[in-house]
């Protein structure tokens, strides 16, 4: 049951190509955001599309698969941890971030010409 304290799934389109950078402790890191959109009628009857963007990032061997296989505008889905943490930007400011940490990506939809679809358990 601990399993599912702590887990958040995900389907939606990449915002734009993983950013993927090593970091000087060797690891590898890849950012990128996801589109999730919901559809609902509203109280008279109108059809209201709503989208939500959410930021993932991934770690190591998920770094290099997302770095590889992903891209801009494809469609995926994410399962992974969500987290919350607070930094300090260069102005002082507090900033407050809630990101996936993603333990499986699923492709889905057309691959794209040089990408590959690619289904990973958490590593």
């Amino acid at each position: 049951m601990n399993a599912l304290r702590n887990k958040i799934q995900l389907i939606g389109n990449l915002g734009q190509a993983p950013e993927v950078r090593m970091l000087e402790a060797g690891r590898k890191l890849a950012k990128f955001s996801i589109a999730v959109n919901d559809r609902y009628k509203s109280g008279t009857g109108e059809w209201i599309k709503e989208t939500q963007w959410h930021s993932v990032i991934a770690w190591g061997k998920m770094a290099d698969i997302v770095e590889t296989y992903l891209d801009k505008g494809m469609e995926v889905v994410v399962e992974g941890k969500l987290i919350c943490r607070d930094y300090t930007d260069k102005n002082g400011d507090v900033k407050h971030v809630a990101e996936i940490v993603a333990s499986d990506i699923l492709l889905l939809g057309e691959r794209r010409k040089g990408k590959k679809g690619v289904h990973q358990d958490a590593v």
